[in-house]
Formats: structure tokens, sequence, C-alpha cells
């Protein structure tokens, strides 16, 4: 477990720590990036608008990933506010990233009349490898950690320095949540990125990832053990599942919707 990689002293200034996480969390967003520009060449969208889609969706998911954390327990942050600070250095809530970074991009794909479907589905392999190559900084800080198991792949978190950056359990065998994370977004990256070439209509492959996510995560959600998750009816649902139901029926709705008007479409073309 290596939660920080180093910390710079600069005197006066004081200690400036570079953390694993945000060092993941940024190659994970420049890798996604290049991806969404290679797909943005194969698709005639121009690629620097993409980057600049990228950009804005990347500040807005951090700022909604937070503004979530922070509304599922506002009197925390209210009564301890250097509670936030230390938030900052830990993952969010991603339906709250996702919502805002969402809105943020539809003003945006407006505003500069972009092809809003294709957009969004060139988008979602990129979002999967992100997020896969994320978690591996969130398993090397310790947040979003597992429950207590005595599975023989069972992980134990021992960095003090990680306790006080995430809360971890220290000492205890837990289920590694975060690698289950990376391997359920490599396995969206797989379906989506073998969807792309080969979908239907525009925004199928989108949906697809929102119906994917929404399955695996609320399976996954099952094995976490971290407070910073949400926790309803006496701790056995979490705020990621409770939306998880309702992204699934929107992204199956939209499919449905989406495949019954290529048909038509086909079908009046035909005609």
């Amino acid at each position: 477990m290596y939660p920080v990689l180093f910390d710079l002293h600069l005197g006066r200034l004081g200690q400036f720590t570079v953390g694993t996480y945000g060092l993941f969390y940024a190659l994970g967003f420049l890798l996604a990036l290049r991806l969404a520009v290679h797909y943005a060449r194969q698709e005639g969208i121009d690629p620097a608008r993409i980057v600049d889609l990228g950009i804005l969706t990347l500040l807005a998911g951090f700022v909604g990933a937070k503004l979530l954390l922070y509304a599922l327990e506002p009197r925390l942050y209210f009564e301890h506010p250097m509670e936030m600070v230390r938030s900052l250095r830990s993952a969010g809530v991603f339906y709250g990233g996702f919502g805002l970074a969402t809105l943020a991009a539809l003003v945006y794909v407006r505003r500069h009349r972009l092809p809003l479907a294709r957009v969004a589905d060139l988008c979602a392999p990129p979002l999967a490898l992100g997020q896969a190559i994320g978690r591996l900084g969130c398993f090397a800080a310790g947040c979003c950690f597992g429950r207590a198991c005595s599975l023989p792949w069972a992980v134990t978190f021992s960095n003090p320095r990680a306790y006080e950056l995430t809360g971890v359990t220290l000492g205890i065998p837990l289920h590694p949540t975060q690698i289950y994370h990376a391997l359920s977004h490599l396995l969206m990256l797989g379906i989506t990125a073998r969807l792309m070439p080969r979908r239907r209509f525009d925004g199928q492959v989108f949906w697809t990832y929102v119906l994917c996510y929404a399955v695996l995560r609320a399976i996954v959600e099952t094995f976490r053990g971290d407070a910073a998750r949400g926790v309803f009816f006496g701790g056995r649902v979490s705020t990621s599942q409770i939306i998880a139901v309702p992204a699934a029926l929107v992204a199956l709705a939209m499919l449905r919707i989406l495949s019954r008007r290529a048909a038509a479409e086909t079908a009046r073309q035909g005609g």
C-alpha cells in the first residue's frame, strides 16, 4: 500500500504531499482522453472539441462527486469542516460526478452543435478505461475499501497514512473492492470497445455503458465496507445501489426507444 508517493518540504510554505491516488487519477484521465481523441477521429468529430469536453467534464465530475459525498453526511462536514479538506485526497461518489459531468457535457455539446449521441458513444470506452486505472490509485490509497473477509485474495492494509487519509480499516483482511471495481471497468471497456464499430444506432454504446455500470456497481457495493458510500436501511443498501436501479431502468428504456427509432428509420428508407 502506497497512499503517498512522496512529501515535498517547502520551508515556510509548509509541506506538499503527492498522493498515489492523484497520480493514477491523472494517468487515467490522460489515457482516457487519448482514446477519446482516437474515436473522435474515427467518427469525424473535431478532436480539439473532445479535448475541451474532457477537461470540462473532469472538473465537473470532481466537483459533483464531492458535492454528493458532502450531501450524504452534511452534519459531519458542518461540524468538522476540516473533513472536507481531507476528503479531497480520496474518491467521492461516482454518480454525483457522473451527473454533474453529464450536465456540463450537454451544455457544451449543445453550444458547439456536436452530435450528442455520437459524442456520448465515443466517450463510453474512454470513461471505462479511466475508471479502471483510477481504481488502482484507489487501491493504493485504501479508499473505497471492503468488508472483512477470509477469502484467499483478501487484502490487509497496514499503512497509518492510509488510515489518516481515507479511514481504511487496518490489520484486518478485507475484500479488495477497489480491484473488483477495476475489473468491472475493464469488462465494460471490453464490451463498449467491441460494440463501437458494431453499433446499430447512435447512443447504443453510451446507454450500454450506463446499464453495465449500474449492474456491476450494485454488485460490487455488496462487498464495500466504507462509510463514505452512504448507507440506508440499517446499512444494507448504499447510495450507489439506490441510484443504480433507476439508472438501469432508464438505460434499458433508452436502448429500447433508440432501437425502435433506428428500425423505423431503416424501414422508411427501405420503403
